[in-house]
């Protein structure tokens, strides 16, 4: 039998101090070692940087936890927030409640005297005079309502709640189908979702005042990728929703209009190595480098499942291949090369704000399609550049320069923080929820990249109390894993450390027949374990 060593938590294991204080380290998700405390801090740093930015709603008489007051922020947010946030449903549901008649949903919650209501026409916005408050959609955005599903998701995960989500689907259905029917967010000829020519997914357009988020007859218009991806998503998420609800005819329907974004995808905006930045459709373009643009929705991409093991490495080795060229001190570009000023994205300067700034969304998005395709070095490697950035800052900021000064404004350094509790979590650990409240696991750790040799990681939803614990050992003879779980059924996908081979499988002590899977050039050891009605799992891989 492969024994742990060390019980945990704990401050101090064989002379080396290990754990913080009071355990400040531990929460849902957090990770306790027996060398030290690095990645546990880190994963604590970067909540705290997540909850300093939770915002209270006070609207029509209803009472609103957020992250931040944009939807599309919040969502991006649950990736991490959803594991301990009690308050996940108030914003999607007040946004999928107010949805516009033609399936369109709004955004945004701001003051009157800030005056986003002002930068768009009046049947994209809401006023609520009794609380100085305007709720409002900026039309140039085009990922709105696929991030609605995604939401609908993380708190679905959370509850298994059939009667919301009988409530909700029809709402979410239609969101989708007026992206991909509406003339202003649907371009027939290429069977794609548009938008007015921005720089990737943000909201401020190419030669148009950032006083002016409207879509009018002659406004520029283009065809992001991120945007197609997260349609994609979104369609395969109503599928599985579908499929909750035993609705298999709709599900297929679904699937089968996911297929046709992913083709179009292809056809028209895949250039070998990764999706080019925009394809413009009534204009020239601000120059021409869109063909070798790389922008921060291609990680994106490969984390919404578009692409396929090849393909998602094609993109991960163009960003290894420009970490040794550019002059940035990471490659983790909101977008490369940037736009010259005189292009005139609302003035930004090359290397400022997403015109070419250094993002943790991208680290974050990057590192988990590198651990979930055959780069775990890379993954791991991401995770401890940005981990000094943190040990440097105390914080994650939101923005950086191209030689590593923080820029804090202009954006929500939540959302880059959850991007990278995700990329341990559901990367680096590989816990994966695939049911509801962890009743199937997709269980695919990689610890044996890291330094680490024994470990405890936590995850689950503190708003059900669901825990997920998992205790991981490594030594010469083999590597254990114990994961405590409400799982009936876990698909184990595990890592191999570099250069070892499989000799034999115990699960709880019996042995188990598995295959071997390849990855790039990592070696995983991949089996089954069904109707588990104990919470309680053992996994003994013995090396050869």
């Amino acid at each position: 039998m492969i024994d742990f060593e060390h019980k945990l938590p704990s401050m101090n294991i064989d002379g080396k101090h290990n754990g913080t204080y009071n355990n400040t380290e531990l929460a849902f998700p957090s990770v306790l070692t027996t060398t030290d405390y690095k990645l546990g801090s880190f994963m604590h740093k970067l909540r705290s940087s997540i909850y300093a930015e939770r915002r209270v709603v006070l609207i029509d008489g209803k009472f609103i936890a957020c992250n931040l007051n944009w939807i599309r922020d919040h969502v991006h947010i649950m990736k991490a927030s959803c594991h301990w946030d009690y308050h996940l449903d108030q914003f999607l549901n007040f946004i999928i409640d107010t949805q516009r008649e033609d399936g369109q949903f709004y955004e945004l919650i701001k003051q009157y005297d800030d005056y986003h209501w002002k930068y768009v026409n009046k049947d994209c916005c809401i006023m609520y005079p009794e609380d100085n408050l305007v709720l409002t959609r900026l039309e140039i955005e085009a990922d709105i309502e696929y991030l609605v599903v995604e939401g609908a998701v993380n708190l679905y995960r959370t509850t298994g709640d059939n009667e919301w989500l009988k409530k909700v689907l029809p709402r979410l259905e239609k969101g989708i189908d007026y992206m991909t029917s509406d003339e202003k967010r649907w371009d027939k000829e290429h069977g794609l979702v548009k938008r007015a020519f921005t720089i990737d997914t943000w909201d401020f357009a190419y030669q148009q005042p950032a006083s002016d988020r409207r879509i009018e007859p002659d406004t520029p218009m283009s065809i992001m990728h991120g945007d197609n991806s997260g349609v994609y998503q979104a369609m395969k998420q109503l599928a599985w929703f579908n499929r909750r609800l035993n609705n298999d005819e709709k599900a297929r329907e679904w699937e089968q209009r996911a297929e046709s974004i992913k083709q179009n995808m292809f056809k028209y905006l895949w250039n070998g190595k990764f999706f080019i930045h925009q394809l413009h459709l009534n204009h020239p373009g601000a120059d021409d480098l869109e063909n070798e643009r790389l922008s921060l929705s291609n990680p994106y991409d490969i984390n919404r499942g578009v692409t396929t093991v090849d393909q998602s490495r094609r993109i991960i080795e163009e960003y290894m291949a420009r970490r040794q060229t550019t002059d940035c001190f990471a490659e983790w570009f909101s977008i490369d090369p940037p736009y010259s000023k005189e292009a005139d994205f609302n003035g930004l300067a090359p290397g400022h704000y997403v015109n070419g700034a250094i993002s943790p969304f991208t680290a974050g998005e990057l590192a988990k399609a590198a651990f979930n395709n055959g780069y775990e070095e890379y993954g791991w490697d991401i995770l401890q550049r940005f981990m000094k950035l943190i040990e440097r800052d105390g914080v994650a900021y939101f923005l950086y320069d191209r030689d590593s000064a923080p820029q804090p404004q202009g954006g929500p350094s939540a959302w880059g923080a959850a991007a990278l509790i995700s990329a341990v979590d559901q990367g680096l650990a590989g816990v994966n929820d695939m049911g509801v409240n962890y009743d199937q696991i997709y269980f695919t750790p990689r610890f044996p990249v890291t330094y680490y040799t024994e470990l405890r990681y936590i995850t689950g939803y503190e708003v059900t109390e669901t825990l997920v614990d998992v205790r991981y050992i490594l030594k010469d003879q083999g590597m254990r894993y114990d994961l405590y779980s409400p799982a009936k059924h876990i698909k184990s996908h595990i890592l191999l450390p570099k250069g070892r081979k499989c000799s034999k499988l115990l699960v709880n002590s019996a042995e188990t027949e598995y295959t071997l899977n390849k990855v790039g050039d990592s070696v995983y050891v991949d089996f089954d374990i069904t109707d588990i009605d104990s919470g309680y799992v053992s996994m003994e891989i013995y090396f050869n």
